[in-house]
């Protein structure tokens, strides 16, 4: 088994770097199990009460400089 998974490295390495990319994300996902599947119902309910927020004028909104300010000097 280590032979061919030599082998599978050696041949993945030699692939473009998309090519190298979608397959890492690919086995990636194979580890992650079962996606949730009330996860996308509710990102998609949060994304739409964020944008009536936004669009209605309630929601808190920030300047890009504020933004980039905020970014720049946040802790690491």
């Amino acid at each position: 088994m280590a032979a061919d998974l030599e082998t599978i490295l050696n041949q993945a390495k030699s692939l473009s770097e998309p090519d190298r990319a979608r397959l890492a994300h690919d086995l990636l996902a194979t580890l992650d199990g079962q996606p949730d599947a009330d996860a996308a119902t509710a990102w998609e309910q949060e994304v739409s009460r964020r944008l009536a927020q936004v669009r209605n004028g309630t929601a808190k909104t920030i300047s890009r400089e504020e933004f980039t300010e905020r970014l720049n000097n946040r802790p690491r």
